[in-house]
This record gives C-alpha cells, structure tokens and sequence, in this order.
C-alpha cells in the first residue's frame, strides 16, 4: 500500500496520506525489529546483542532526519520513537540488574525515574500546552537545562548515545570483567550439547570471556554523560510536576470565581 492513497468522496477522489508508511515510521519499526533481535540474543552472544542494540539506537537520529527533511513529522512518530527509547533501554536495564544483582535496585531506579519523567513530561505538555504542542517545545524560562537538551540537537543526541553507551559497555563487562562478575572466575564445566537457554549455558557463555579494556575506557568516558542524563531526567520529572500543579491552582482559582 503507497504512502499516498485515493479516498473516493462521491465524484471527487482526493490523496489521503498513509502516515504508518511514512519513512520515519518505518525505520522506526527497523529500529523495533533490530532491538528484539538483540534482546533475543542478549543472554548469550553479547557481541551480536551488543551491534544489534546499538545500530537500532543509531536509527533513533536517522529518522528525526528523515521527518524534517521529508516533511514527515508526525504525532504517532514522535510517540513511537519515544516509546521505543524507553522500552530498549528499559529491556537492557533489567538484564543489567539480573547480571549485577547487588545493583539491582540502582537499575530498578533507573527504570522507574526514566519512565516516570518522560510521561509526566508528555502528560504535562499535552495537559497545559494543548494538544500540538511538541515535548520538545520547553521554554527558557520553565527550565534552560530541558530548553538546551530539546533544542540542541548536538546535545540531544550526544546525551541519549552517551548513555545508552555507558549501559552497552556494562553489559559488555558483565560477560568480561571477573572485577564485576567474580562467577567468570570460576572453573565452568564442559557440558556436551547443552541446551542453549538452560542457565549452564548462560554460565559457558560468560566463561567464554572477551577482554574488558575496551568496555572499561567506555563506560569511564560515557559515565559522566549517563549521570547528566539522569540529572536532567530529574529535572524534567521536577519541572513537570510543578507545571501540572500550577495549572491544577489555576483551574481551582477559576472554579472558585464562577461560584
């Protein structure tokens, strides 16, 4: 089915745009595909994981490209991006508290402030700015931290990389640093045809050890970024709340005068 399609209104037949076909939404759904393939192979082969996940968050600044140069911006692919960075990150921030389950609750947190913060900032940008109002749209004067991070694509998309680059080479040291994961140096046994979802096999992969240098001089370089990340997640969280709260006074003022 094209992009652009004929909707007959009696005699009259005009273009009715597809916007599921649009191209920002289709490398959008690659960028789903790409990050379910990776989740698919996460317990397992990290190196596969590891490209899979990050070539789907690569496309993550290809389709905001795309929208602006094909005049393709979209609500539902605003959304959708959206909903995608927090489900992949979300997805490798769980797998990261089961592989360091004594900083499980450091992850736990992680999830719950990024969910948190994203959807009280959509809800409030939807609730008090209207309904074509962009979350990206964030004035100077409510906030020049989330005005800096919208506005800046430089900012943007060195914050959102960074950070999911900080998390990867996590990832990556779970399956390669004994400093991290003690269990890799412990003798595995060999066990012959093992089922390659059984725990054992889980086990043999992670003895299977990759040298950790290279994950260890990117999560030092990424780990300052992926802390700003979580500051101006807060902010964003904070800021939110007290634009809801303003406008709920307001709406209380209005009510008092009308009775």
């Amino acid at each position: 089915m094209p992009a652009t399609e004929k909707v007959s209104r009696g005699k009259d037949a005009e273009p009715r745009e597809n916007i599921y076909l649009f191209v920002p939404n289709l490398i959008g759904y690659s960028r789903i595909i790409l990050a379910v393939a990776s989740l698919y192979y996460m317990p397992l082969h990290p190196r596969t994981c590891s490209l899979l996940y990050s070539i789907s968050c690569l496309l993550d600044a290809l389709d905001g490209y795309a929208a602006r140069y094909l005049d393709q911006s979209t609500r539902f692919g605003a959304v959708l991006d959206m909903v995608t960075d927090r489900c992949t990150t979300a997805c490798l921030l769980v797998f990261l508290a089961s592989a360091f389950p004594r900083w499980s609750i450091v992850f736990q947190g992680l999830i719950a402030l990024d969910m948190a913060s994203h959807y009280m900032h959509m809800y409030a940008t939807l609730a008090m700015g209207g309904s074509d109002e962009s979350h990206k749209n964030v004035d100077k004067s409510r906030s020049f931290i989330l005005n800096l991070y919208y506005t800046n694509r430089t900012v943007l998309f060195l914050c959102c990389a960074l950070n999911e680059v900080f998390f990867i080479a996590l990832y990556l040291l779970s399956f390669s640093s004994p400093l991290l994961s003690p269990g890799l140096l412990e003798q595995v046994p060999q066990i012959k045809q093992a089922n390659p979802y059984s725990a054992a096999a889980l086990e043999l992969a992670r003895a299977n050890k990759m040298d950790s240098t290279v994950p260890w001089i990117i999560a030092i370089v990424s780990f300052p970024v992926m802390m700003l990340k979580q500051i101006i997640n807060v902010v964003q969280l904070v800021k939110a709340s007290r634009w809801l709260a303003e406008g709920d006074l307001e709406a209380r003022r209005e009510r008092k005068k009308t009775h």
